[in-house]
């Protein structure tokens, strides 16, 4: 702490200085604040030229806040006692040679203690209680409260999220609410000035800045979000608060960070806002988030690459598989092609396709710039869908479709049936009550209920609603296929 109060003496002498005209540099030394602005006429020889940092005030984010802050939430979500976790730490320790054989033995199931919960943030969009905030801070959630700033607190509504961009709109029973301006991310650069609001470890309305550190960049194992980065301090709790330009404007929903402490460490990353829009007008409009698909695997191009392809550049994105049947083989696209450009944007790196595909609406045309064989070409297709659309989850939902059994599932896609191998069967995409104290674990793929097969959602209610107290899932767990007894009541 010592050693930035001299620091900030000597700033405030500088913007005096500066402010009336005096030098405050001399010989390349920063004079102490006691004398600066007095010896500063008589003794520089050389005053800072006009427009440098030294005679720029840094900018202050006091009147932004006050605009936009009271539209900043507080989000507190609520789990019940009801889910169980299984304790792959308790098993028994197993030669190698042995693993594989039990691999799906069921391992101690641990309950998790008491009520559980977690606070996050989130910013109104619209005055009669619209909200946005990330998927995960209200994933699993029972119930979802919302904080004002004037401390008022409203039982909020999950009209929707989705997991692939990592957006939720909820909406709470109120009117005349202050709401946010919106920014156009594309116009933002690296090295503007940027402010986040949030509740970090619970701490009401919390006002970091920071830089923009770079723009689309894509994280491992998520490439459909061209995130902002940012140095702005960023915590647990941050997630799903806005992220400000100097104009007041939000640019993006802060979401992750890295870290290898749990805590900040200079960067993290924001779900630039026209993605986050775009998600949620689709749950407003229908209630169902869809994502455009190609149907194909792409690599960087390097340099060695450029050259043996006959490109001017190391640039686009490097066709590696086309996925038999999807839109990208309709329309003729194979390996070895080189994507440029989609919809008239450029392809300046492989990561910069997979977010236009994923904001672009399945059943669409679209344009794709090739290059083949040493020459330029395009070709229009239709864009398809990443997955079945499927209706987004509400905490309000008290029928839910296999509210019995505690999952929520989806159907399997088309690449999932191929590389599964699979001609059926639905997905756990979340698990709770009978189904959680069973064993069933998301991502488990439930073929059968009693022997009867499961094609869809509706077939899986309709086979629940049948059953007795009790019901045997056959369930398709990485490439193994095991029967779960579960007691339903």
């Amino acid at each position: 702490m010592t050693t930035k109060t001299p620091f900030r003496r000597t700033a405030l002498a500088l913007a005096l200085a500066a402010a009336l005209g005096l030098g405050a540099v001399g010989a390349g030394r920063i004079l102490p604040d006691s004398t600066a602005a007095a010896a500063a006429p008589a003794t520089s020889p050389a005053a800072a030229p006009a427009g440098t940092a030294l005679q720029r005030a840094l900018p202050s984010f006091a009147d932004l806040v006050d605009r936009q802050g009271p539209a900043v939430v507080q989000i507190r979500s609520t789990r019940e006692a009801r889910r169980v976790t299984l304790d792959r730490d308790a098993m028994p320790q197993l030669p190698p040679e042995l693993a594989p054989f039990f691999r799906n033995f069921p391992a101690p199931r641990v309950p998790q203690p008491g009520p559980s919960g977690g606070v996050g943030s989130g910013f109104i969009v619209d005055k009669d209680g619209l909200v946005l905030t990330n998927a995960h801070v209200v994933a699993g959630a029972d119930e979802v409260l919302v904080k004002l700033t004037d401390q008022r607190e409203f039982r909020a509504k999950v009209l929707g999220s989705d997991a692939t961009t990592d957006v939720a709109v909820l909406k709470i029973d109120a009117k005349d609410l202050p709401v946010v301006k919106m920014g156009d991310p594309a116009r933002t650069r690296v090295g503007d000035w940027v402010v986040a609001i949030g509740t970090p470890y619970g701490l009401d309305n919390t006002v970091t800045s920071g830089i923009v550190s770079a723009k689309s960049r894509a994280l491992p194992g998520d490439g459909v979000v061209p995130f902002i980065q940012t140095d702005a301090a960023v915590n647990p709790g941050n997630s799903g608060g806005p992220l400000f330009n100097l104009d007041g404007e939000v640019i993006g929903i802060n979401s992750q960070i890295f870290s290898r402490t749990g805590g900040f460490q200079g960067v993290a990353f924001a779900i630039p806002i026209d993605v986050a829009l775009n998600v949620a007008e689709q749950i407003r409009e229908t209630g169902t988030v869809q994502h455009g698909r190609l149907g194909v695997t792409v690599q960087p191009v390097d340099q060695a690459l450029a050259e043996n392809f006959g490109l001017p550049g190391p640039k686009g994105a490097l066709v590696g598989s086309v996925q038999k049947g999807s839109p990208a083989e309709k329309a003729g696209l194979e390996p070895g092609d080189v994507i440029v450009g989609f919809n008239g944007r450029a392809i300046e790196r492989s990561t910069d396709l997979p977010p236009l595909v994923a904001a672009t609406r399945p059943g669409s045309t679209a344009k794709v710039d090739v290059w083949r064989d040493g020459a330029a070409k395009s070709l229009d297709l239709t864009i398809g869908s990443r997955e079945a659309p499927r209706r987004v989850a509400s905490t309000d939902d008290e029928a839910a479709p296999t509210g019995r059994l505690g999952v929520a599932v989806r159907p399997l896609t088309p690449e999932e049936k191929s590389s599964s191998g699979l001609a059926r069967g639905v997905v756990v995409e979340e698990v709770g009550g009978a189904a959680a104290k069973a064993g069933v674990q998301p991502g488990d793929v439930i073929v059968s209920v009693n022997r009867t097969p499961v094609t869809s959602p509706e077939a899986l209610k309709a086979a629940i609603d049948k059953a007795g107290k009790s019901v045997a899932l056959l369930v398709q767990r990485d490439d193994a296929r095991i029967f779960i007894p579960v007691t339903i009541g």
